[in-house]
């Protein structure tokens, strides 16, 4: 790998580690020449495209950047680390080959966004939602905003509904 510090090719592996879904190997690497330690992923190359069919019933090909900049979009300046997101964009796309054989509804991908964004961070499935959902009115977006209140965390960090006491 080049070094993106010095551009020196000459660098030495000191860690590897398959993702979950195993179709991705994160390494850390440390330059030889200047000593700079950065992260590379690898990726296994499917055969296979996955199509998006778009709203319009448009069909693009698949591609995961554009999840990545939903989810920059969303989560702007709230505290979700970088590496949180690329796990976000490594699941979803993983569970998109095992469950679709070629086309995939860009509705489907955009629901799983607005469900991994729901149990991390509050604000960015709102901002989120608010660009997915295509919320006509104020009452809508209201709405969903009070689903969400309505909504509190279990100690295992899952979603349940808020019950009141009576």
């Amino acid at each position: 790998m080049i070094c993106p510090r010095c551009s020196v090719d000459d660098d030495k592996v000191i860690d590897s580690r398959a993702a979950e879904d195993g179709y991705v190997v994160r390494r850390r690497r440390v330059c030889n020449a200047c000593g700079h330690r950065y992260t590379t992923y690898e990726r296994l190359e499917r055969r296979r495209r996955l199509v998006v069919i778009k709203k319009d019933e448009g069909r693009v090909p698949f591609d995961r950047d554009n999840i990545m900049r939903g989810l920059q979009a969303a989560c702007g300046k709230r505290p979700v680390s970088e590496e949180i997101k690329e796990e976000i964009v490594d699941s979803i796309e993983a569970e998109l080959h095992r469950e679709f054989d070629r086309e995939v509804p860009s509705r489907e991908i955009g629901e799983r966004v607005a469900n991994r964004l729901r149990e991390i961070d509050d604000i960015a499935y709102i901002r989120y939602a608010s660009e997915y959902h295509s919320f006509r009115t104020i009452d809508e977006f209201v709405e969903e905003v009070t689903d969400l209140k309505g909504r509190t965390r279990d100690s295992k960090g899952q979603d349940r509904l808020f019950e009141e006491e009576a």
